[in-house]
């Protein structure tokens, strides 16, 4: 395998940084005034014609929320699993979390911010799903169902039933997805448990 000289390495991280502050929904404007770099810094920085720094990094991984050795690019080290690559699907990103060949598979999904919240346009398809917000606020449609799921709140549903997920006001909304084929579900127990197979939530214990 040829390996990379540090030119490489150093070359990708502006692609890299501007698919990551996309993938989030965040404007220069906004990145700026979170990390104190100037917007034209981070332009520069994201067109590959401003050398990356610790300096300029590190405040770019803790906004971001990743390790640093995300931004460049590193190998990791200590962790033989496997890492697959997001999937970019209906204007969203999911980042597959296990990889396995039947039963339950999880995502982490990215809802991008827009101006305006979307239209819905509920989908079908074969299987069950479960999902909780971590981020944002999520507007979840299943059949005639239009519910609003804050932070720290979940729901699970028939994905054969009309359904579609998007923002609730516009804002970047993250969420992790348990989704099994049909007939398969996630086990989940809970003395505060109140769901049903059309759309039911149910809060986080705290």
């Amino acid at each position: 395998m040829e390996r990379r000289t540090d030119d490489d390495v150093l070359d990708a991280v502006g692609p890299r940084l501007r698919v990551l502050r996309r993938d989030r929904g965040i404007t220069l404007a906004d990145l700026a005034a979170t990390t104190g770099i100037s917007e034209s810094t981070l332009s520069r920085l994201e067109n590959g014609q401003r050398r990356p720094s610790l300096e300029l990094l590190l405040p770019l991984a803790r906004t971001y929320d990743v390790p640093l050795d995300d931004l460049v690019g590193a190998p990791r080290t200590g962790d033989p699993r496997i890492h697959l690559k997001p999937i970019r699907r209906f204007g969203m990103t999911f980042v597959p979390l296990s990889r396995r060949p039947g039963g339950v598979h999880a995502f982490k999904m990215i809802i991008p911010a827009r101006p305006e919240p979307l239209e819905p346009t509920p989908r079908t398809h074969e299987g069950f799903e479960w999902l909780y917000v971590l981020n944002g606020r999520l507007r979840l449609v299943t059949g005639e169902r239009d519910l609003t799921l804050p932070p720290g709140e979940a729901a699970e549903f028939d994905t054969s039933l009309p359904h579609w997920l998007g923002s609730a006001d516009g804002g970047v909304v993250e969420l992790l997805i348990l989704f099994g084929p049909q007939g398969v579900r996630a086990h989940v127990r809970s003395d505060a448990h109140r769901s049903d197979r059309a759309g039911g939530r149910f809060p986080a214990r705290d």
